[in-house]
């Protein structure tokens, strides 16, 4: 009766944060920094994302500290800030990933899941930030322009590169997406 009562209890636990990703503004595929594809809805959804454009050699670079930092201080809580290396803003991206991956680790310590490098606006946009431009209307404008999405995979905001992630816009905004549970 037990073992019984812990298995339901479970299978709903792990189902409190299914979401129809058909439904989702982040259904879509993309491929993992040096790594395979993964459709972002099946492995994230269910959690808070911070979505953002990123460069290694932007004036905004420095905020993959805050980034990082906002990952470890909600990772527990269900955020996952999710890194998408874009050349689209003067270049300012290497080509190779295995160069991105190791700058992104050695200069910011970065754990969030990182992508393959890809455009991020126009008609050569990925299509995650196809779709998170269209739901909001906000192409981004320069790197680490950041889009917040809901547990329930839908976009809830949208944040310029001159947005620190460490802002109290954001913070406000994440704990807010976090409390919805």
């Amino acid at each position: 009766m037990r073992l019984t009562a812990l298995v339901l209890f479970s299978l709903f636990a792990a189902s409190a944060h299914a979401i129809d990703c058909a439904s989702s503004d982040i259904n879509q595929s993309q491929r993992r920094l040096l790594g395979p594809a993964e459709n972002i809805c099946q492995t994230y959804g269910g959690k808070v994302l911070l979505v953002t454009n990123v460069a290694s050699h932007c004036g905004f670079t420095k905020q993959y500290d805050g980034l990082e930092k906002l990952y470890k201080t909600y990772e527990a809580k269900g955020l996952v800030v999710l890194g998408f290396p874009s050349g689209d803003f003067a270049g300012q991206e290497f080509e190779d990933e295995a160069e991105i991956a190791k700058f992104c680790k050695q200069n910011f310590g970065v754990t969030f899941p990182m992508f393959s490098r890809s455009s991020v606006k126009g008609e050569a946009a990925n299509p995650l930030f196809k779709g998170l431009t269209a739901k909001t209307g906000k192409e981004p404008a320069w790197n680490f322009n950041k889009y917040l999405v809901g547990r329930d995979g839908k976009v809830i905001a949208h944040f310029g590169s001159k947005v620190e992630p460490d802002s109290p816009e954001i913070t406000k905004a994440i704990e807010a997406a976090l409390a919805k549970g």
